[in-house]
């Protein structure tokens, strides 16, 4: 039965990670390259170096992506990044398969990277939600936040696709290829974050674990998802045994990964997963000034009441 799950979460994984190249490659093919714009990522270089050499975009994305895979193996082994070379490399591949055919739009510009980057976005999520990602600068800025912590990995990715956006308003002798760009970007973020956070980016989901095994799930969700864990003392009310509960809270998308990795480690552990309607801190949304203690909150709607009557 166990294997079965496995193999049906395997075909999941596939056939997500296929459709979501799929849409991807008809983004890049239909629109952003014909039109000559390089929304950041390793796809805008190899865009770049289409309109310069004629080099096909997919086999580009795989030799830049190369040394960044193997970065990545050295610093975080092989068995995180398995899902990564399986995206790159169908995404790859059918970016340059649909070369040969795909219907090209070149009408408004605006249009253009509106419309590709919500089929950027939504490829991209289908390929996030299963675990994996399409390398380039996420990869990379996921390696660099290990190195410097003080920056967050949003920060790193913004810094690199502005580089890239950058160079290409030299690339392709125009200013605006470069905002359009940056229109692209911003819808392709926007999807993704209502696609795999929802509406409200400091929202999540809650975990709370009880296992005997609670220590070595937390190990893996701290390695595997950079994520951080808290070990709660517990006392089982039916079995009189003292233990440890796990409490953790991750991104949505992140949920499918928790669940795969106590499922792996015990799969009879009892777990309980709620909504967390705001999180802030490290990690997620910043504590800002405005945020109120919820007693606050509560006699600000008691005078608000008051007023009113």
């Amino acid at each position: 039965m166990d294997q079965l799950k496995r193999h049906k979460e395997l075909l999941m994984d596939g056939l997500s990670i296929l459709a979501g190249s799929a849409v991807y490659a008809a983004a890049v093919n239909g629109l952003t390259a014909p039109n000559n714009i390089a929304p950041g990522g390793v796809t805008g270089v190899c865009t770049m170096l289409n309109y310069m050499f004629g080099t096909p975009i997919g086999l580009m994305v795989i030799l830049i992506n190369l040394p960044i895979i193997i970065w990545a193996i050295i610093e975080i082994g092989y068995k995180l990044v398995i899902k990564t070379i399986v995206a790159i490399a169908i995404s790859s591949v059918l970016i340059d398969l649909f070369a040969g055919f795909m219907p090209v739009y070149r009408g408004d510009a605006v249009l253009v990277a509106i419309f590709s980057g919500a089929c950027e976005g939504l490829g991209l999520s289908l390929t996030f939600i299963r675990g994996a990602t399409t390398g380039g600068t996420d990869m990379v800025a996921r390696l660099l936040e290990r190195r410097m912590p003080q920056m967050s990995m949003g920060k790193l990715m913004l810094a690199l696709d502005g580089v890239i956006v950058a160079a290409s308003a030299v690339v392709f002798g125009s200013i605006e290829n470069a905002m359009y760009a940056c229109i692209d970007i911003f819808v392709c973020t926007s999807i993704i974050d209502t696609i795999l956070y929802g509406t409200d980016v400091g929202t999540g989901k809650l975990f709370y674990v009880m296992s005997p095994k609670v220590r070595e799930m937390g190990e893996r969700v701290i390695t595997q998802l950079d994520r951080t864990v808290t070990y709660l003392e517990s006392h089982g009310g039916y079995s009189k045994e003292p233990g440890e509960t796990m409490l953790c809270v991750v991104r949505r998308f992140e949920v499918y990964q928790v669940q795969a990795i106590i499922r792996e480690v015990d799969k009879n552990a009892f777990v309980v997963v709620g909504d967390a309607g705001q999180i802030t801190g490290e990690g997620f949304r910043p504590m800002r000034s405005d945020d109120k203690p919820l007693k606050e909150l509560i006699q600000d709607l008691r005078k608000s009441s008051v007023e009113k009557k």
